[in-house]
Protein backbone atom coordinates (compact mmCIF):
# COMPACT_ATOMS: atom_id res chain seq x y z
CA UNK A 1 0.00 0.00 0.00
CA UNK A 2 1.66 3.23 -0.93
CA UNK A 3 1.21 6.20 1.35
CA UNK A 4 0.25 10.08 -0.94
CA UNK A 5 0.92 12.75 0.56
CA UNK A 6 -0.28 16.80 -0.81
CA UNK A 7 1.88 18.64 -3.07
CA UNK A 8 3.60 21.01 -1.10
CA UNK A 9 3.18 23.81 -0.04
CA UNK A 10 -0.72 23.16 1.11
CA UNK A 11 -2.44 25.12 3.15
CA UNK A 12 -6.11 25.54 3.74
CA UNK A 13 -7.71 28.33 6.15
CA UNK A 14 -8.78 27.16 9.03
CA UNK A 15 -10.38 29.97 10.62
CA UNK A 16 -13.22 28.91 13.72
CA UNK A 17 -16.61 28.89 11.94
CA UNK A 18 -20.38 28.85 13.85
CA UNK A 19 -21.99 25.93 13.43
CA UNK A 20 -25.03 25.05 11.98
CA UNK A 21 -28.42 24.63 13.30
CA UNK A 22 -29.91 21.23 12.61
CA UNK A 23 -33.47 22.27 13.34
CA UNK A 24 -35.93 22.16 10.52
CA UNK A 25 -37.06 25.07 8.79
CA UNK A 26 -40.76 25.60 7.76
CA UNK A 27 -42.06 27.47 4.78
CA UNK A 28 -42.48 30.74 6.03
CA UNK A 29 -39.33 30.42 8.06
CA UNK A 30 -36.42 30.41 5.06
CA UNK A 31 -33.14 31.56 5.76
CA UNK A 32 -31.71 34.14 3.92
CA UNK A 33 -27.79 33.61 2.61
CA UNK A 34 -24.77 35.36 0.75
CA UNK A 35 -24.40 32.35 -0.96
CA UNK A 36 -26.72 29.57 -1.90
CA UNK A 37 -24.90 26.45 -3.55
CA UNK A 38 -27.95 24.03 -5.16
CA UNK A 39 -26.73 20.34 -4.92
CA UNK A 40 -25.17 18.81 -2.33
CA UNK A 41 -22.84 16.04 -4.37
CA UNK A 42 -19.55 15.71 -4.50
CA UNK A 43 -19.00 19.44 -6.25
CA UNK A 44 -21.45 20.91 -3.62
CA UNK A 45 -20.02 19.66 -0.47
CA UNK A 46 -16.71 20.82 -1.07
CA UNK A 47 -17.62 24.41 -2.79
CA UNK A 48 -19.13 24.73 0.42
CA UNK A 49 -16.10 24.13 2.57
CA UNK A 50 -13.92 25.75 0.49
CA UNK A 51 -16.23 28.86 0.67
CA UNK A 52 -16.49 28.90 4.39
CA UNK A 53 -12.77 28.40 4.98
CA UNK A 54 -11.83 30.84 2.76
CA UNK A 55 -14.18 33.33 4.45
CA UNK A 56 -15.75 32.40 7.28
CA UNK A 57 -17.64 36.06 7.48
CA UNK A 58 -19.46 34.90 4.67
CA UNK A 59 -22.81 32.57 5.38
CA UNK A 60 -23.20 29.62 3.13
CA UNK A 61 -26.25 27.83 2.92
CA UNK A 62 -26.26 24.49 0.61
CA UNK A 63 -29.64 22.76 -0.87
CA UNK A 64 -30.38 19.33 -2.13
CA UNK A 65 -33.22 17.84 -3.15
CA UNK A 66 -32.73 14.29 -1.41
CA UNK A 67 -33.45 13.65 1.72
CA UNK A 68 -30.26 11.83 2.29
CA UNK A 69 -27.28 13.78 0.15
CA UNK A 70 -24.68 12.62 -1.60
CA UNK A 71 -25.51 9.23 -2.82
CA UNK A 72 -23.57 9.14 -5.95
CA UNK A 73 -20.42 9.25 -4.21
CA UNK A 74 -21.37 6.45 -2.41
CA UNK A 75 -21.80 4.01 -5.26
CA UNK A 76 -18.85 5.35 -6.99
CA UNK A 77 -15.96 3.40 -7.79
CA UNK A 78 -17.83 0.11 -6.14
CA UNK A 79 -18.67 1.51 -3.15
CA UNK A 80 -15.49 2.20 -2.71
CA UNK A 81 -15.15 6.06 -4.13
CA UNK A 82 -11.86 6.40 -6.13
CA UNK A 83 -11.27 9.79 -5.25
CA UNK A 84 -8.84 11.01 -7.36
CA UNK A 85 -5.76 9.33 -9.72
CA UNK A 86 -2.34 9.91 -8.91
CA UNK A 87 -1.51 11.81 -12.18
CA UNK A 88 -3.94 14.19 -13.30
CA UNK A 89 -3.80 16.60 -16.43
CA UNK A 90 -6.13 17.76 -18.99
CA UNK A 91 -5.23 14.93 -21.37
CA UNK A 92 -7.60 12.78 -18.94
CA UNK A 93 -10.94 14.41 -20.12
CA UNK A 94 -12.54 15.77 -23.05
CA UNK A 95 -15.24 18.42 -23.64
CA UNK A 96 -14.57 22.15 -23.29
CA UNK A 97 -11.00 23.50 -24.43
CA UNK A 98 -8.07 22.12 -23.13
CA UNK A 99 -6.20 25.30 -22.20
CA UNK A 100 -9.31 26.04 -20.17
CA UNK A 101 -9.84 22.40 -18.51
CA UNK A 102 -5.88 22.51 -17.48
CA UNK A 103 -5.52 26.10 -15.67
CA UNK A 104 -8.70 24.37 -13.34
CA UNK A 105 -6.84 21.57 -12.74
CA UNK A 106 -3.64 23.07 -11.96
CA UNK A 107 -5.49 25.61 -9.37
CA UNK A 108 -6.17 22.69 -7.57
CA UNK A 109 -4.21 19.19 -8.37
CA UNK A 110 -4.60 16.20 -7.23
CA UNK A 111 -2.20 16.16 -4.68
CA UNK A 112 -3.58 18.85 -3.04
CA UNK A 113 -6.55 17.07 -3.57
CA UNK A 114 -5.17 14.19 -1.20
CA UNK A 115 -3.91 16.90 1.26
CA UNK A 116 -8.12 18.10 1.37
CA UNK A 117 -8.90 14.98 2.09
CA UNK A 118 -6.39 14.54 5.18
CA UNK A 119 -7.54 17.68 6.88
CA UNK A 120 -10.80 15.97 6.70
CA UNK A 121 -9.50 12.76 8.43
CA UNK A 122 -9.39 10.32 5.08
CA UNK A 123 -6.29 8.60 4.17
CA UNK A 124 -5.60 7.55 0.07
CA UNK A 125 -3.76 4.36 -1.11
CA UNK A 126 -2.57 3.63 -4.73
CA UNK A 127 -4.46 1.00 -6.51
CA UNK A 128 -3.45 0.07 -10.06
CA UNK A 129 -3.70 2.21 -12.73
CA UNK A 130 -2.83 5.68 -10.26
CA UNK A 131 -6.41 4.73 -8.65
CA UNK A 132 -6.53 6.68 -4.95
CA UNK A 133 -9.12 4.88 -2.54
CA UNK A 134 -9.63 5.64 1.11
CA UNK A 135 -7.71 3.60 3.22
CA UNK A 136 -11.33 2.06 4.66
CA UNK A 137 -11.93 1.02 1.11
CA UNK A 138 -15.52 2.81 1.95
CA UNK A 139 -17.45 5.12 -0.01
CA UNK A 140 -19.54 6.27 2.99
CA UNK A 141 -16.39 7.20 4.91
CA UNK A 142 -16.20 9.93 2.42
CA UNK A 143 -19.38 10.91 2.44
CA UNK A 144 -19.56 11.62 5.89
CA UNK A 145 -15.97 12.92 5.78
CA UNK A 146 -17.39 15.82 3.46
CA UNK A 147 -20.81 16.42 5.66
CA UNK A 148 -18.56 16.76 8.80
CA UNK A 149 -16.01 19.29 6.75
CA UNK A 150 -19.05 21.23 6.16
CA UNK A 151 -21.01 21.25 9.39
CA UNK A 152 -16.97 22.14 11.16
CA UNK A 153 -16.90 25.06 8.55
CA UNK A 154 -20.51 26.46 9.31
CA UNK A 155 -22.40 25.30 6.27
CA UNK A 156 -25.74 24.90 6.59
CA UNK A 157 -27.31 22.47 4.85
CA UNK A 158 -30.65 22.08 3.81
CA UNK A 159 -31.79 18.00 2.83
CA UNK A 160 -34.57 17.38 1.20
CA UNK A 161 -35.39 20.91 -0.39
CA UNK A 162 -35.45 20.57 -4.08
CA UNK A 163 -34.67 23.84 -5.91
CA UNK A 164 -37.69 24.51 -8.53
CA UNK A 165 -36.19 27.95 -10.02
CA UNK A 166 -33.42 30.09 -9.64
CA UNK A 167 -34.27 33.60 -10.54
CA UNK A 168 -31.87 37.18 -10.76
CA UNK A 169 -34.79 39.91 -11.11
CA UNK A 170 -32.65 42.28 -12.89
CA UNK A 171 -31.31 39.83 -14.81
CA UNK A 172 -31.96 40.06 -18.48
CA UNK A 173 -29.12 37.37 -19.82
CA UNK A 174 -26.85 40.11 -20.12
CA UNK A 175 -23.44 41.00 -18.39
CA UNK A 176 -24.27 42.87 -15.78
CA UNK A 177 -24.42 42.11 -11.90
CA UNK A 178 -28.03 41.99 -10.93
CA UNK A 179 -28.70 44.58 -8.49
CA UNK A 180 -31.41 42.59 -6.42
CA UNK A 181 -29.27 39.37 -6.07
CA UNK A 182 -30.45 36.24 -6.51
CA UNK A 183 -34.06 34.46 -5.61
CA UNK A 184 -33.78 30.31 -5.17
CA UNK A 185 -37.17 29.15 -5.10
CA UNK A 186 -37.58 25.73 -3.60
CA UNK A 187 -40.94 23.67 -2.65
CA UNK A 188 -40.70 25.04 0.75
CA UNK A 189 -40.04 28.55 -0.19
CA UNK A 190 -38.10 31.16 -1.34
CA UNK A 191 -34.34 32.34 -0.74
CA UNK A 192 -32.44 35.41 -0.99
CA UNK A 193 -28.89 35.37 -1.64
CA UNK A 194 -26.19 37.68 -3.41
CA UNK A 195 -24.63 35.11 -4.78
CA UNK A 196 -25.86 31.32 -6.52
CA UNK A 197 -23.69 28.20 -7.12
CA UNK A 198 -25.05 25.49 -9.32
CA UNK A 199 -23.82 22.57 -8.48
CA UNK A 200 -27.07 19.87 -9.59
CA UNK A 201 -24.58 17.36 -11.42
CA UNK A 202 -25.15 15.70 -15.08
CA UNK A 203 -27.80 13.52 -15.86
CA UNK A 204 -25.89 10.24 -14.94
CA UNK A 205 -27.53 7.89 -12.47
CA UNK A 206 -30.72 9.63 -12.18
CA UNK A 207 -31.89 7.99 -8.95
CA UNK A 208 -29.46 9.73 -7.23
CA UNK A 209 -30.46 12.91 -7.92
CA UNK A 210 -29.37 13.99 -11.23
CA UNK A 211 -32.24 14.78 -13.49
CA UNK A 212 -30.47 17.61 -15.56
CA UNK A 213 -32.39 20.53 -13.83
CA UNK A 214 -29.47 22.27 -13.30
CA UNK A 215 -28.79 22.76 -17.19
CA UNK A 216 -32.17 23.97 -17.48
CA UNK A 217 -31.25 26.69 -15.00
CA UNK A 218 -27.86 27.92 -16.34
CA UNK A 219 -29.90 27.94 -19.96
CA UNK A 220 -32.77 30.63 -18.50
CA UNK A 221 -29.64 32.51 -17.61
CA UNK A 222 -28.54 32.46 -21.06
CA UNK A 223 -26.27 29.88 -20.60
CA UNK A 224 -25.18 27.72 -23.86
CA UNK A 225 -26.01 24.02 -23.22
CA UNK A 226 -23.76 21.41 -25.37
CA UNK A 227 -26.06 18.97 -25.95
CA UNK A 228 -25.69 15.86 -23.45
CA UNK A 229 -24.98 12.04 -23.58
CA UNK A 230 -24.09 9.29 -21.24
CA UNK A 231 -20.81 9.30 -20.89
CA UNK A 232 -18.57 6.08 -18.98
CA UNK A 233 -21.40 3.85 -20.07
CA UNK A 234 -21.77 -0.05 -20.91
CA UNK A 235 -22.43 -0.52 -24.64
CA UNK A 236 -24.46 -3.21 -26.35
CA UNK A 237 -24.38 -5.29 -29.26
CA UNK A 238 -26.54 -6.40 -31.89
CA UNK A 239 -27.13 -9.81 -30.93
CA UNK A 240 -28.33 -10.55 -34.31
CA UNK A 241 -25.10 -10.03 -35.86
CA UNK A 242 -22.67 -12.78 -36.65
CA UNK A 243 -19.83 -11.45 -35.52
CA UNK A 244 -21.09 -11.12 -31.74
CA UNK A 245 -19.64 -13.45 -29.09
CA UNK A 246 -20.36 -11.94 -25.96
CA UNK A 247 -23.35 -13.36 -25.13
CA UNK A 248 -21.66 -16.55 -24.29
CA UNK A 249 -18.45 -15.01 -23.35
CA UNK A 250 -20.58 -13.08 -20.42
CA UNK A 251 -18.13 -12.23 -17.43
CA UNK A 252 -15.06 -13.01 -19.95
CA UNK A 253 -12.50 -10.05 -19.45
CA UNK A 254 -8.73 -9.53 -21.27
CA UNK A 255 -6.46 -6.21 -22.65
CA UNK A 256 -7.96 -4.91 -25.82
CA UNK A 257 -7.83 -1.77 -27.63
CA UNK A 258 -11.24 -0.19 -29.09
CA UNK A 259 -10.88 1.26 -32.38
CA UNK A 260 -14.05 4.23 -33.25
CA UNK A 261 -13.60 4.26 -37.10
CA UNK A 262 -15.85 7.47 -38.78
CA UNK A 263 -15.55 7.89 -42.59
CA UNK A 264 -12.95 5.46 -43.32
CA UNK A 265 -10.50 6.51 -40.26
CA UNK A 266 -9.60 5.83 -36.76
CA UNK A 267 -10.97 8.58 -34.99
CA UNK A 268 -10.29 7.39 -31.37
CA UNK A 269 -8.47 4.66 -30.02
CA UNK A 270 -8.25 3.31 -25.94
CA UNK A 271 -6.90 0.61 -24.45
CA UNK A 272 -7.43 -1.08 -21.47
CA UNK A 273 -9.21 -3.98 -19.93
CA UNK A 274 -12.72 -5.35 -21.99
CA UNK A 275 -14.95 -7.08 -19.91
CA UNK A 276 -17.90 -9.21 -22.33
CA UNK A 277 -21.45 -9.01 -21.03
CA UNK A 278 -24.39 -10.80 -21.82
CA UNK A 279 -25.82 -7.47 -23.62
CA UNK A 280 -22.42 -6.33 -25.12
CA UNK A 281 -19.19 -4.81 -23.70
CA UNK A 282 -17.84 -3.30 -20.30
CA UNK A 283 -15.42 -2.52 -18.23
CA UNK A 284 -12.41 0.74 -18.55
CA UNK A 285 -12.21 0.40 -22.33
CA UNK A 286 -15.57 0.44 -23.16
CA UNK A 287 -16.76 2.50 -20.61
CA UNK A 288 -14.28 5.74 -21.56
CA UNK A 289 -14.85 4.69 -25.42
CA UNK A 290 -18.11 5.08 -24.67
CA UNK A 291 -18.71 8.66 -25.32
CA UNK A 292 -16.78 8.63 -28.14
CA UNK A 293 -19.37 6.37 -30.04
CA UNK A 294 -22.15 8.49 -28.88
CA UNK A 295 -21.08 11.70 -29.57
CA UNK A 296 -20.15 10.81 -33.41
CA UNK A 297 -23.51 9.06 -33.29
CA UNK A 298 -25.54 12.08 -31.98
CA UNK A 299 -23.64 14.68 -34.83
CA UNK A 300 -25.02 12.87 -37.16
CA UNK A 301 -21.97 10.69 -37.95
CA UNK A 302 -22.09 6.82 -38.72
CA UNK A 303 -19.74 5.54 -36.21
CA UNK A 304 -18.14 1.88 -36.14
CA UNK A 305 -16.03 0.33 -33.47
CA UNK A 306 -13.65 -2.81 -33.76
CA UNK A 307 -11.74 -4.58 -31.27
CA UNK A 308 -7.77 -5.23 -31.47
CA UNK A 309 -8.04 -8.86 -29.36
CA UNK A 310 -4.06 -8.57 -29.20
CA UNK A 311 -3.82 -4.31 -28.97
CA UNK A 312 0.44 -4.60 -28.90
CA UNK A 313 0.80 -6.40 -32.24
CA UNK A 314 0.20 -5.25 -35.98
CA UNK A 315 -1.12 -7.46 -38.41
CA UNK A 316 2.41 -7.87 -40.17
CA UNK A 317 3.82 -8.86 -36.81
CA UNK A 318 0.94 -11.19 -36.01
CA UNK A 319 1.02 -12.92 -39.43
CA UNK A 320 4.72 -13.57 -39.24
CA UNK A 321 4.49 -14.86 -35.88
CA UNK A 322 1.49 -17.23 -37.09
CA UNK A 323 3.70 -18.43 -39.91
CA UNK A 324 6.90 -19.06 -37.41
CA UNK A 325 4.59 -20.99 -35.22
CA UNK A 326 3.39 -23.30 -37.74
CA UNK A 327 6.88 -23.90 -38.44
CA UNK A 328 7.71 -24.55 -35.16
CA UNK A 329 4.60 -26.44 -33.77
CA UNK A 330 2.86 -28.04 -37.02
CA UNK A 331 1.26 -29.82 -35.13
CA UNK A 332 -0.19 -28.00 -32.49
CA UNK A 333 -4.21 -27.12 -32.53
CA UNK A 334 -5.50 -24.08 -34.51
CA UNK A 335 -7.47 -23.25 -30.72
CA UNK A 336 -4.07 -23.67 -28.75
CA UNK A 337 -2.16 -21.21 -31.26
CA UNK A 338 -5.23 -18.40 -30.95
CA UNK A 339 -5.42 -19.03 -27.06
CA UNK A 340 -1.65 -17.69 -26.81
CA UNK A 341 -3.15 -14.13 -27.88
CA UNK A 342 -6.41 -14.37 -26.53
CA UNK A 343 -8.60 -16.47 -23.59
CA UNK A 344 -9.35 -20.02 -24.32
CA UNK A 345 -13.17 -18.78 -24.27
CA UNK A 346 -12.49 -16.13 -26.24
CA UNK A 347 -10.68 -18.45 -28.76
CA UNK A 348 -13.39 -20.83 -29.42
CA UNK A 349 -16.31 -18.80 -29.76
CA UNK A 350 -13.93 -16.75 -32.74
CA UNK A 351 -13.08 -19.51 -34.72
CA UNK A 352 -16.67 -21.07 -34.21
CA UNK A 353 -17.46 -17.14 -35.43
CA UNK A 354 -15.67 -17.56 -38.27
CA UNK A 355 -16.12 -21.27 -39.41
CA UNK A 356 -12.74 -22.65 -38.89
CA UNK A 357 -12.30 -26.18 -37.50
CA UNK A 358 -10.84 -25.44 -33.79
CA UNK A 359 -8.69 -28.68 -33.49
CA UNK A 360 -7.21 -27.71 -37.51
CA UNK A 361 -3.02 -28.44 -36.77
CA UNK A 362 -1.17 -24.99 -37.44
CA UNK A 363 0.75 -26.95 -40.19
CA UNK A 364 -2.95 -27.44 -42.61
CA UNK A 365 -4.32 -23.98 -41.64
CA UNK A 366 -4.02 -22.47 -45.50
CA UNK A 367 -2.57 -18.73 -45.79
CA UNK A 368 -6.02 -17.21 -46.40
CA UNK A 369 -7.47 -18.96 -43.12
CA UNK A 370 -4.38 -17.28 -41.51
CA UNK A 371 -4.87 -14.23 -42.79
CA UNK A 372 -8.63 -14.15 -41.59
CA UNK A 373 -7.48 -15.30 -37.99
CA UNK A 374 -4.45 -12.46 -38.00
CA UNK A 375 -7.31 -9.80 -39.08
CA UNK A 376 -9.89 -10.91 -36.47
CA UNK A 377 -7.27 -10.49 -33.77
CA UNK A 378 -6.57 -7.28 -35.05
CA UNK A 379 -9.91 -5.85 -36.14
CA UNK A 380 -12.68 -7.57 -34.22
CA UNK A 381 -16.09 -5.70 -35.23
CA UNK A 382 -18.11 -4.64 -32.58
CA UNK A 383 -21.54 -4.06 -33.76
CA UNK A 384 -22.57 -1.47 -31.21
CA UNK A 385 -26.38 -0.57 -31.46
CA UNK A 386 -26.47 1.72 -28.30
CA UNK A 387 -25.64 2.46 -24.51
CA UNK A 388 -27.34 1.60 -21.29
CA UNK A 389 -28.48 4.60 -20.59
CA UNK A 390 -28.41 7.18 -18.08
CA UNK A 391 -29.33 4.91 -15.10
CA UNK A 392 -26.14 3.10 -16.02
CA UNK A 393 -23.73 6.14 -16.89
CA UNK A 394 -21.19 6.87 -14.53
CA UNK A 395 -20.32 10.71 -15.91
CA UNK A 396 -22.53 12.93 -18.58
CA UNK A 397 -20.60 14.52 -21.75
CA UNK A 398 -21.83 17.84 -22.81
CA UNK A 399 -23.06 20.53 -20.40
CA UNK A 400 -22.47 24.34 -20.01
CA UNK A 401 -20.20 25.40 -22.43
CA UNK A 402 -16.28 25.36 -20.55
CA UNK A 403 -16.10 29.34 -22.94
CA UNK A 404 -18.83 31.03 -20.53
CA UNK A 405 -16.97 30.40 -17.62
CA UNK A 406 -14.19 32.41 -16.47
CA UNK A 407 -11.57 29.45 -15.32
CA UNK A 408 -10.40 31.55 -12.84
CA UNK A 409 -12.93 32.10 -10.95
CA UNK A 410 -15.86 29.24 -12.51
CA UNK A 411 -18.11 32.68 -12.43
CA UNK A 412 -20.23 32.71 -15.25
CA UNK A 413 -19.25 35.39 -18.34
CA UNK A 414 -22.79 35.50 -19.07
CA UNK A 415 -24.48 36.45 -15.96
CA UNK A 416 -22.15 38.11 -13.24
CA UNK A 417 -22.75 36.19 -9.41
CA UNK A 418 -23.80 32.89 -10.79
CA UNK A 419 -20.95 30.22 -10.33
CA UNK A 420 -20.80 26.82 -12.15
CA UNK A 421 -18.99 23.57 -11.22
CA UNK A 422 -18.51 19.79 -11.54
CA UNK A 423 -20.32 17.74 -13.65
CA UNK A 424 -22.60 20.28 -14.97
CA UNK A 425 -19.52 21.77 -17.38
CA UNK A 426 -19.36 20.70 -20.88
CA UNK A 427 -15.93 18.20 -19.05
CA UNK A 428 -16.33 14.48 -18.91
CA UNK A 429 -13.33 12.70 -17.46
CA UNK A 430 -11.78 9.09 -18.34
CA UNK A 431 -12.29 6.65 -15.72
CA UNK A 432 -10.22 6.80 -12.48
CA UNK A 433 -11.02 9.50 -10.53
CA UNK A 434 -10.42 11.89 -13.18
CA UNK A 435 -14.37 13.17 -12.80
CA UNK A 436 -13.96 13.32 -9.27
CA UNK A 437 -10.73 15.40 -9.76
CA UNK A 438 -12.85 17.75 -11.51
CA UNK A 439 -15.25 17.92 -8.97
CA UNK A 440 -12.65 19.11 -6.15
CA UNK A 441 -10.68 21.53 -8.68
CA UNK A 442 -14.05 23.26 -9.76
CA UNK A 443 -14.81 23.32 -5.99
CA UNK A 444 -12.09 24.84 -5.04
CA UNK A 445 -11.53 27.60 -8.23
CA UNK A 446 -14.92 28.71 -7.08
CA UNK A 447 -14.59 28.39 -3.29
CA UNK A 448 -11.82 30.65 -2.99
CA UNK A 449 -13.13 33.11 -5.20
CA UNK A 450 -16.47 33.64 -3.58
CA UNK A 451 -14.20 33.81 -0.68
CA UNK A 452 -12.38 36.71 -2.13
CA UNK A 453 -15.50 38.80 -2.72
Amino acid sequence: MVRLKPDPPYEISKSAATRPSSKPHAAHDMPAADVVIVGAGAAGLATAIFARRANPAQSVLLLDGARKPGAKILVSGGARCNVTNRVVSDRDFWGGRRTLTRRVLRAFTAGDAVGFFLTLGVAVHEEADGKLFPDTNRSRDVLAALLRGADSAGVRLLADHRVLEVRAPDHPARASKPAGGFTVVTARGAIECRRVVLATGGESLPKTGSDGAGFQFAQRFGHTIVPTTPALVPLILDETDGASIHRELSGVSHPAALHLWIDGRIAERQEGSLLWTHFGISGPVALNMSRHWLRAQRDGRTPALTASLSPSNSFDRLDAQWTAAAAARPKSSLLAGLSAYVPGSVAAAMLARLGIDPARELAHVTRDQRRRLVHSLVEWPLPVTGCRGYNYAEATAGGVALDEINPATMESRVCPGLYLVGEMLDVDGRIGGFNFQWAWSTAYVAGQAIGAT
